[in-house]
């Protein structure tokens, strides 16, 4: 009798295999390079751009708004469509269809206006011409007449005029007006945070090719197909049949591809379909930067009591978040920021609450973390300013304030902390980082450098892994083995140079005992997979490995059935080791020669696999249940140097101790972590996003926005996976995902910068410092320390004089 999935699953849990199998090359728990490494480094990786071009490929342009908000009075587009080389120009009346891209079905996210315009820099028409410097050339020629209306430019003004895209919501725990009332010691203030852009080294880009029937494939750089798949669908009028989409890999995607490549997708396939020609969107740098959502900025106001030892009794907290003019997935990512406003701490007695405010600017969007960062980086400031006021450690308030283990344990929204490693971490980061001996030589440091002052600190991560939008914690995938033994393997994530492809293959490899380099690994297909999820929220690597897991263990279970039969031996007699299939004592095969055995023997080499996240509950009106699979934990400790004369700034060592389970791929995770962490010290620090009063982004290139460059990483890197890392919860391989928690590491670099702030007034003074850590914003926070000094002086020797 042959065995089912879930009883193999069973048999042999994820978690026994502790290091790489001897003999396979390539399988789980190996350092496995990314399977596109080598490409990326010689150029020979395809991109959608580079994908050859069929004779009479359109490429697209779009014309842009001169306004933040307005109705159109006139668009003349007759010199647009005299010019050279246009073939067709687009404006809302072209849309054949659902005049609507919106991932939430808000209908509030249209591929081209109509009639109104909503942000300085929206695409109100778009050109396809016979050469993309055409299509551009073409677009500066529209004349267009606009009425202008008020235009809502900053969260203060959305929220006095009560502009939201969404309703605002209210997350509690316990009594915080009481707690906070009975509390010893009190403090509140307010922190502004700032968005990011994503900056992906690929931008936006769609290239539609017709097919028969009105049908259209569209290549798109995209972390959803499954959505684009669907958009475009609505747009055309057709069914979702009639869309295919399909990504080998991005260059990049942070989030910044989760929902907004479907406009882009939208004007290309309009075309394609409407020509009878491929057509491509390729946005420019400076177009992509204004065009598409950014992080969303914050402003954060808080209330926090707390007793002499720095624990919190009580917090207050709110969020007001600037989520542009459409809805897109700002619910969602306000809900994680006040999810993870707990961070690492058990806050027993708080009310959280979340503004969504809607202004005229370009629609923010989805940014690794997904409103996690923010919350965190809240709350962390909020732990250094209660270490100032009681002059404590601020590792030692953070240590009082952890959650515990048999109590203390629930969060705001009512979960259980079930596997709380945060003291362990804790412990290994403080002794390979040499916290405290060092700790006391920055402070003699300071006390004698009048000018260059140096900062440490150490924060904590406790990030939590799934979808908090339930019905998307699901994944499908598609195995084939041919005649001679090779694999062809798919599944519903996609590439973006994270490494989720190799790590399923890795698994897939695992699990049939061959060497890595027997599959195949091919690109993401709607037409192959159906309704998949976004590869998003750290999930790729849990969800697809664990749904090509499935599809390999069924075919598995055919050949041991078959192999069984065959030479008349128990199914349990049966094992695959690398290379080879060994039945009992009768025969040892190898695994090419089973395969073309049981394909003689009309046995099916096909099959899918899904999977679903088990566990996973909450009921958003009670704002409670169990949104989480499992937590993520990791720790860092930052050094900084700042100058207090000019603001400049400069990391000089991180140590990081990160918790990955029992990795997949050690070489993957630790380029995972280091990434992120850069990538959350930019935002953290140099990355500014600017609009002038008009509404124009005027940080809309690399010459005015400052990315980290290799000069800013730190001189002293210290990265170690957690070497006690494991998974309580039943994830792949007792892996743990990688994607997003580590960026949140590098809040540590904003609190070692505050650090340094403080130490300009011995400690006394909390500086005001608010994201991004730049120059400016250092000079204004030393400037507000020194003048906090004088103040305090002045009020010392008024005291003495009366």
């Amino acid at each position: 009798m042959s065995r089912t999935p879930s009883q193999l699953v069973d048999q042999k849990e994820p978690g026994e295999l502790m290091a790489p199998t001897p003999g396979l090359s390539g399988g789980v728990r190996s350092p496995s390079k990314h399977d596109s490494g080598p490409k990326h480094v010689t150029g020979e990786a395809v991109y959608i751009d580079d994908i050859l071009e069929p004779f009479g490929t359109l490429h697209l342009a779009p014309g842009a708004a001169t306004i933040a908000h307005g109705k159109i009075v006139k668009m003349d587009l007759s010199k647009v469509r005299s010019a050279p080389g246009v073939v067709c120009v687009l404006t809302a009346d072209d849309v054949p269809g659902v005049n609507d891209v919106s991932p939430a079905h808000t209908h509030d996210d249209p591929v081209l206006p109509d009639g109104i315009v909503q942000f300085y820099g929206q695409p109100v028409f778009c050109v396809a011409a016979e050469t993309r410097e055409q299509a551009r050339n073409a677009a500066k020629l529209a004349h267009i007449e606009y009425e202008e209306l008020p235009a809502v430019l900053s969260i203060e003004e959305a929220l006095e005029k009560q502009q939201f895209v969404a309703p605002p919501h209210v997350m509690a725990q316990g009594d915080a007006v009481s707690a906070l009332a009975r509390a010893k010691h009190r403090r509140s203030g307010k922190m502004e945070i700032g968005g990011q852009d994503h900056f992906y080294l690929e931008g936006q880009i769609t290239f539609a090719i017709p097919q028969e029937d009105g049908d259209v494939l569209l290549h798109c750089s995209t972390q959803h197909p499954s959505e684009v798949q669907h958009n475009i669908a609505n747009v055309l009028g057709r069914p979702a049949n009639a869309v295919t989409v399909e990504v080998r890999r991005m260059g990049g995607g942070f989030g910044g591809k989760e929902t907004q490549a479907s406009q882009w997708a939208a004007l290309s396939a309009i075309v394609a379909v409407k020509t009878g020609r491929p057509a491509k969107m390729r946005l420019d740098r400076d177009d992509d930067m204004v065009m598409t959502g950014k992080r969303h900025d914050f402003i954060v106001e808080y209330d926090v009591g707390f007793d002499d030892d720095g624990r919190i009794c009580g917090l207050d907290i709110q969020y007001a978040t600037n989520c542009g003019f459409s809805a897109d997935l700002s619910a969602a990512i306000c809900d994680r920021a006040m999810f993870h406003t707990d961070n690492a701490y058990y806050l027993g007695d708080v009310e959280i609450r979340s503004y969504r405010c809607k202004t005229n600017l370009v629609s923010n969007t989805a940014f690794r973390g997904f409103g996690g960062p923010q919350g965190m980086v809240a709350i962390e400031r909020i732990i250094d300013e209660i270490a100032l006021t009681l002059s404590r450690d601020p590792l030692d308030v953070r240590i009082a304030n952890y959650y515990g283990i048999n109590d203390r344990n629930t969060t705001p929204y009512h979960m259980t902390v079930e596997d709380n490693v945060l003291a362990e971490l804790t412990d290994e980061i403080v002794a390979s980082s040499d916290y405290r001996k060092r700790r006391a030589e920055i402070d003699a440091f300071n006390a004698d450098s009048p000018v260059i002052k140096r900062g440490l600190s150490i924060t904590p991560v406790k990030f939590g892994i799934s979808f908090t939008t339930s019905f998307l914690n699901q994944a499908g995938a598609l195995i084939h083995i041919y005649q001679d033994g090779s694999v062809h393997l798919n599944h519903g994530g996609t590439e973006m140079g994270q490494g989720l492809f190799i790590k399923v293959a890795q698994v897939v490899a695992e699990e049939f005992q061959i060497d890595l380099d027997r599959i195949k690994i091919t690109a993401t297909n709607t037409g192959k997979v159906p309704n998949t999820s976004a590869t998003a929220a750290s999930s790729g690597a849990d969800m697809n490995g664990m749904a090509a897991r499935d599809a390999a263990i069924t075919i598995k279970n055919r050949l041991i059935a078959f192999a069984a039969e065959k030479y008349g031996v128990a199914e349990a007699a049966i094992r695959f080791v690398p290379g080879r299939v060994m039945i009992g004592d009768v025969a040892d095969v190898e695994f090419a020669d089973l395969v073309k055995l049981a394909y003689l023997a009309r046995v099916s080499l096909s099959a899918t696999g899904y999977y679903a996240t088990p566990k996973i509950h909450y009921d958003r009106e009670t704002a409670s249940g169990r949104p989480f699979y499992y937590f993520a934990y990791g720790i860092a400790c930052s050094e900084v140097m700042i100058d207090t004369l000019t603001g400049e700034n400069k990391v000089t060592r991180v140590d990081i101790c990160h918790d990955v389970g029992r990795s997949l791929n050690p070489a993957i995770d630790r380029g995972q972590i280091e990434g992120g962490f850069i990538q959350g010290m930019g935002w953290l620090t140099s990355e500014e996003l600017w609009w002038n009063d008009a509404g124009q982004l005027r940080t809309h290139a690399p010459s005015t926005y400052k990315i980290p460059a290799c000069s800013d990483r730190p001189e002293d890197f210290r990265l170690e996976l957690w070497s006690s890392g494991r998974n309580v919860e039943k994830s792949i391989h007792r892996s743990k995902a990688v994607g997003e928690p580590p960026l949140m590491l590098a809040i540590s670099v904003h609190r070692a910068i505050a650090d340094a702030i403080a130490s300009v007034g011995n400690g006394k003074v909390i500086p005001m410092l608010d994201t991004p850590a730049t120059p400016e914003a250092v000079l204004y926070a030393v400037a507000g320390v020194a003048k906090g000094m004088i103040a305090r002086h002045h009020d010392t020797i008024a005291a003495a004089g009366e």
